[in-house]
């Protein structure tokens, strides 16, 4: 392992006063770009009383309103351009499951900032020039893919752009082309150990050593779970389309404490979701973010809905941003308690006798709502009635003791709940007429 103390750029040694310093100067730049670029921000700021001449320090932000998912959604597909559309070189977008894709894009600088700062995370993580990097992120309009692919050439690794899904040949390419890094989401790898097992083979003698995981939240315990099967270090990346795609935020494979936020591109805020109020360091709310380099898109304050907390640099002399707990925008109400999927899959992963595969659907009785929790046996448990019963009642009392809402846990036979090759889709709320 290199040293701690080796960095792919010096920024990230640099002191704090050279930081805030950059920040602000760039912070200044990008809302004055923003301002005169975007006819959505000038009408917004204008609106909110916040002008950029304004700002002096990195506090006065807090004047500026916020954009949301809904913005990109009203101004699609090119309103929040600050460029003209010749200008950009790239276009991605969201899904568009709940409404309208977002479009986001990039110029030709903005390229090559977000390679150089996905090179910078695969560096955190120890990968280095020479080395094999297997990407089974989508390609195509979702970011992670082209993300991860340019970052890794950009650091000088070679690429094998695998995508997601063909499980099969996922396995045959990691045997043949022996990669020493994965970067893809944390459920897809678990899918992927169980290729290698049902093949016959043990998934820790591959000659991956490092999985860089992301796209979808997951829990120490995943890590733990991940870690034990592949015999890899897990480490965290974060990113979303809107702001950039993978590389906003890069765990340290040195410390594995939480992912360092790239604070010289982007600068993070802790709000209370409810009332928009800022938090002081340390405290949980929901992650806002503003880009201080991005040409195409800025985007000044978005809201992420990823809840978490800003933590005291380690590794970097950037703060860390805690795992993501959550969204504030998938947590579950279920009779009065707040749930969120990872809470859940804590416990799952506490339960020897099952897989870390779950799907949480949620129901409506009457004028109440309930959570069923379908989870399944571990391959070669030995599976019969009693022992689903005795498995689904353990994690029932699990629930109710940990989180304090009553559920039913239905056990299936092991290797049934279907498998992800990108996001895994956690939940489906089948209170609302033909949904799921």
């Amino acid at each position: 392992m290199s040293s701690d103390k080796e960095t792919f750029e010096p920024i990230e040694r640099a002191s704090i006063d050279e930081l805030r310093s950059l920040q602000l100067q760039r912070l200044q730049w990008s809302l004055r770009h923003a301002y005169d670029n975007v006819p959505h921000y000038k009408q917004a700021f204008d609106a909110a009383g916040a002008h950029p001449d304004d700002v002096r320090s990195l506090q006065d932000l807090s004047r500026f309103p916020f954009l949301v998912k809904q913005d990109f959604r009203s101004q699609y597909p090119f309103g929040l351009l600050a460029v003209p559309r010749e200008k950009a070189v790239r276009l991605h977008a969201s899904s568009g499951t709940t409404g309208k894709p977002t479009v986001v894009a990039y110029t030709r600088n903005d390229i090559d900032t977000w390679a150089g700062l996905v090179a910078r995370s695969i560096f955190a993580a120890g990968g280095r020039a020479g080395d094999i990097v297997h990407i089974a992120y989508g390609y195509g309009l979702f970011t992670g893919g082209l993300g991860a692919h340019y970052g890794a050439e950009k650091l000088g690794c070679t690429v094998i752009p695998m995508s997601g899904g063909q499980t099969e040949k996922q396995v045959q390419l990691i045997r043949d082309l022996e990669p020493r890094i994965i970067m893809v989401t944390p459920s897809y790898m678990l899918a992927i150990a169980e290729e290698f097992a049902r093949q016959g083979l043990d998934p820790a003698s591959c000659s991956l050593r490092t999985g860089i995981f992301g796209a979808e939240p997951w829990t120490n315990a995943m890590r733990q779970e991940i870690e034990a099967r592949m015999g890899i270090d897990a480490v965290d990346i974060y990113g979303l389309s809107e702001v950039m795609g993978p590389g906003v935020a890069m765990e340290c494979v040195s410390s594995k404490d939480g992912p360092v936020l790239w604070e010289d591109h982007f600068y993070p805020e802790i709000i209370d979701p409810e009332t928009g109020r800022v938090l002081p360091d340390g405290e949980e709310g929901e992650l806002v973010l503003t880009s201080l380099t991005k040409e195409a898109l800025p985007v000044i304050r978005y809201r992420t809905r990823d809840r978490t907390r800003l933590l005291p640099p380690t590794a970097r002399s950037m703060r860390r941003i805690e795992r993501i707990s959550g969204r504030t925008d998938d947590m579950m109400i279920i009779r009065g308690v707040n749930v969120f999927p990872t809470q859940i899959e804590e416990l799952i992963l506490k339960q020897t006798a099952l897989a870390p595969h779950y799907h949480l659907e949620i129901f409506r009785e009457g004028h109440l709502d309930s959570l069923t929790v379908n989870v399944e046996l571990l391959s070669g448990v030995e599976d019969h009635r009693a022992r689903r019963d005795d498995v689904a009642i353990e994690l029932v009392q699990l629930i109710k003791s940990y989180i304090g809402v009553t559920t039913t846990v239905l056990v299936h036979p092991a290797n049934s709940l279907e498998r992800s090759a990108g996001k895994a889709k956690r939940v489906t709320d089948r209170r609302q007429k033909g949904s799921g």
